[in-house]
């Protein structure tokens, strides 16, 4: 990671810790480079999320790309796997999505794909970075030279083609709920499933430029569990601010994690005999419950780094097919390059019509171990992480779980935040264990 760009982009308190001076040197840089190596106007593409400041940073990035040459192509309010996807089909150069994902609506991040809509390589982002930090200047341009902007919100309707097209199977006679998050997939989701002929619930699609993330979505599921049973519904489903991830119900209000759903898809695929090497990636995060349930199917499993970044670099190295987190950053490389919140819910539906069983016998056998996680802010991630006392805390608790669980402690790639979790046989081992390690980090002064 570099000193602005993390895991997922550029993210910070809107004019706070990002502020419009970073977007328009951002858009300064990118529409220079990518112009400067074909010798022809860059075209780069942007997307935002709901967020009030969303508008101004999509200003500010048109203004630094427009002087600098290049052409902006606006999608307007729309996913960030929509601006990866018609990034890559439209042979843009770049694209850029700006939202703070999960995160409350006055964060704000600024998130940087490839020609090929992958997150942008670490070699190009540190020269964004040299650039931010004013050891590098680039030609301003003049008369002709100068970019415009372009409306571009077919962009985002040719998307909303793509993912219809993406289902096998009409879902006419199925009620289905979805939890919008006040986000990006406001503008979207309904309209997919209507026109698969589901009966289409829709709770959170009314975003202020506040609201995003507030006690809704993926983050917030309690309020989808709740509306799935109390109006009987088959399946729900809940997006992100971004709605790059996302999270099922099940119709007895039960909550299907990204670990459930890499079960549930990666047994779909090795039925068919599409299940590519055997294998789904997962990450350090995922429970020990998955483990068990895919060796008893028989696939096999690899663990990454936190961070769909690192889940997706596994896929295209080793050739897997599919890959994510439990949080719900499912990745299906065969149709997209990063996680797709609404893609997800549509493949989740595809085995639910397939196999005619409800979503709650599909999830059914993998059983979770407890598992406690908390997050605790700090002055220094690495101080806090590196710091001899903690780790001594860290190895008693692996010490005292041996086989019977494990610990993991890290730091946030997107906050300044370490997260703590244990997973043991129950919950109060949970608790004391990552209340033993916080407070130690507490003790030696590293909380903020």
């Amino acid at each position: 990671m570099g000193k602005y760009f993390g895991t997922d982009g550029f993210r910070g308190e809107a004019n706070k810790s990002l502020t419009y001076e970073h977007a328009v040197r951002i858009g300064r840089y990118l529409g220079w480079y990518y112009g400067a190596r074909q010798d022809k106007k860059a075209r780069v593409v942007i997307g935002k999320d709901t967020r009030r400041s969303s508008y101004m940073f999509e200003y500010a990035l048109c203004t630094g790309l427009m002087a600098s040459g290049a052409d902006a192509y606006i999608m307007h309010v729309t996913t960030t796997p929509s601006v990866a996807y018609i990034t890559r089909v439209d042979d843009f150069d770049c694209g850029i999505m700006i939202s703070a994902s999960h995160n409350p609506y006055y964060d704000n991040g600024i998130k940087l794909l490839n020609g090929h809509g992958e997150k942008m390589d670490e070699e190009t982002i540190l020269k964004v970075e040299d650039y931010l930090d004013g050891k590098c200047e680039v030609p301003i341009t003049e008369g002709h030279d100068i970019g415009r902007t372009v409306d571009y919100v077919a962009g985002r309707n040719r998307y909303i083609g793509y993912l219809i097209s993406m289902s096998k199977y009409s879902f006419k006679g199925k009620k289905v709920g979805l939890d919008a998050a006040n986000g990006a997939a406001w503008m979207i989701a309904r309209g997919v499933f209507d026109a698969l002929g589901a009966k289409t619930y829709v709770i959170n699609d009314e975003p202020d430029g506040y609201n995003i993330n507030t006690g809704c979505g993926s983050t917030h599921i309690e309020g989808l569990q709740k509306f799935v049973v109390e109006n009987g519904l088959d399946v729900g489903f809940a997006f992100d601010g971004d709605a790059d991830r996302c999270l099922c119900v099940d119709e007895k209000g039960n909550v299907v994690t990204g670990d459930h759903i890499l079960y549930i898809y990666g047994l779909y695929m090795k039925e068919r005999g599409k299940l590519l090497n055997n294998k789904v990636v997962t990450t350090v995060m995922s429970n020990f419950g998955l483990y068990k349930a895919l060796d008893k199917v028989g696939i096999e499993y690899e663990k990454t780094k936190v961070g769909d970044k690192y889940v997706y670099e596994n896929m295209v190295k080793n050739g897997h097919r599919i890959g994510g987190e439990q949080s719900g950053h499912i990745i299906f490389t065969k149709y997209a390059t990063t996680g797709d919140g609404i893609l997800t819910s549509l493949k989740l539906m595809e085995v639910l019509l397939a196999k005619g069983k409800p979503m709650s016998e599909l999830a059914a056998p993998v059983v979770f171990y407890p598992q406690v996680l908390k997050n605790v802010r700090v002055k220094s991630k690495p101080d806090a992480q590196n710091d001899p006392d903690v780790q001594a805390a860290v190895k008693r608790v692996a010490d005292a779980l041996g086989d019977a669980g494990r610990i993991l402690v890290r730091e946030s790639g997107t906050e300044p935040v370490i997260r703590v979790m244990v997973e043991a046989d129950t919950n109060e081992i949970c608790e004391t264990y990552v209340d033993d390690v916080i407070a130690v980090i507490r003790q030696k002064g590293h909380l903020v």
